[in-house]
């Protein structure tokens, strides 16, 4: 197929390209391969074959004008050959079609703002995000199905990120794929009736992503910077193919809020820098300005969601010149609502932090005193280190340094394990 626009250039030039536009486009690409021919494994095969291609020509005929839509017409007709090589493939294909005829159709997406065009190539990315979300799939199945398609990670990252051998990665995609196959699982936005029961699940799969790129779970590393970008570029994407949503406002918010304090979040030497004493001429403010705009939209026309409000108490801590500075009492306010909209421990354990920042140490140390018998706390580790810093604040060292033995002990990563050393040294 003859390229146009960028002339031929060294193998690494195109390769670099081929690699830019798989990062970008591939949920798009995939999303529309599925929805033409509905089998994923069908779809990702010919992608990659798409992508060999893009290797082999781009460097003698250049780079494409339209890459994704070079990358498209090339995988749908290695999808069409390969239909016409196998009929039993096709006969189940068929079968697959024949469902999605009988269920109701979705209205289609927004595609303003899609790389390859609207004419060329709609943006189906948002009926992949609900199939892999589907309450269907176990909830870990979910994510990594969602990092594997639409995140583009491979199935050695995806492991990565869960801290599992790829083979019980690989194990385990293939499982979701085929509980999508056999409980014939519609490739399709819900109805507006589905939407709202089904979107908090899609949301919850961005949100895990971006968690642990946040904070690992264990490794050499504090962040996985890579899952943190990946996560909001998924979130970039459900804003825009659900203007009207404002939880999908609220968690790009979220997301782009805390992933601002990044720099600052870790030292020289890669060990965590609490909060207190960050830099924060280190923060990125232009992130901060998108997502302090996203919370206005994420908090107007209605009751506040759960990422709005989480949204909001971002913004606080990253509007305040220091910690002292800081609306403790609004941040307060607004743990009063949240746990009202996803009681957890794990919001009582950060609502009892505000609170000791506005009442000081003893109430806060009350409060986290009170969830001790939660089953849920045993296993993580903010809350021994929440606890052991109060201990320490009112002078109870012996409580603190066990506190912090407990937190050690839970705890994952190098760093955090480094930084616990180094206050039970104190």
């Amino acid at each position: 197929m003859p390229g146009e626009g960028v002339p031929p250039g060294e193998g690494r030039v195109a390769a670099e390209a081929v690699e830019a536009v798989f990062r970008e486009e591939r949920g798009l690409l995939l999303a529309s391969l599925v929805r033409r021919f509905g089998d994923l494994d069908l779809a990702e095969e010919v992608t990659s074959e798409a992508i060999e291609a893009a290797l082999r020509h781009w460097p003698a005929e250049g780079v494409p004008a339209r890459p994704g839509a070079w990358l498209l017409t090339t995988a749908r007709r290695r999808a069409v050959d390969r239909l016409r090589r196998d009929q039993a493939y096709a006969a189940r294909l068929a079968v697959l079609a024949a469902d999605a005829e009988r269920a109701e159709p979705a209205p289609a997406p927004d595609v303003s703002g899609s790389g390859f065009g609207s004419d060329e190539l709609p943006d189906e990315r948002l009926q992949l995000f609900f199939t892999c979300a589907h309450p269907a799939l176990a909830a870990e199945d979910r994510t990594a199905l969602t990092l594997r398609c639409l995140a583009g990670l491979t199935t050695p990252e995806v492991a990565r990120a869960f801290l599992v051998p790829t083979a019980t990665m690989a194990q385990r995609i293939v499982r979701a794929k085929k509980k999508i196959r056999e409980a014939r699982i519609p490739f399709r936005v819900p109805g507006p009736d589905e939407l709202p029961g089904r979107l908090p699940g899609v949301l919850q799969v961005v949100y895990s992503v971006f968690t642990e790129g946040y904070a690992a779970s264990s490794g050499p590393r504090l962040q996985r910077l890579d899952l943190a970008e990946e996560a909001i570029r998924l979130a970039r994407i459900l804003r825009r193919l659900l203007p009207a949503e404002r939880e999908s406002a609220g968690l790009l918010a979220l997301l782009l809020l805390v992933h601002a304090r990044r720099d600052a979040r870790t030292g020289p030497e890669g060990e965590p820098v609490l909060l207190e004493d960050q830099d924060r001429g280190r923060w990125d403010r232009p992130m901060i300005e998108e997502g302090r705009a996203l919370v206005v939209r994420a908090l107007t026309g209605g009751p506040a969601g759960p990422y709005g409000v989480q949204a909001a108490i971002a913004a606080l801590h990253d509007e305040a010149t220091d910690v002292a500075a800081t609306d403790w009492p609004q941040i307060v306010a607004l743990y009063d609502v949240l746990r009202t909209l996803i009681p957890s421990p794990v919001v009582e354990v950060n609502r009892a932090v505000a609170v000791a920042m506005r009442d000081g140490p003893g109430a806060g140390l009350a409060l986290l005193d009170a969830l001790a018998g939660e089953p849920r706390l045993r296993a993580y580790p903010p809350y021994a280190v929440a606890r052991g810093d109060l201990l320490g604040r009112l002078g109870r060292d012996g409580e603190a340094a066990a506190a912090y033995r407990e937190a050690l002990e839970l705890t994952g990563t190098e760093p955090e394990r480094a930084a616990l050393r180094r206050k039970l040294g104190e």
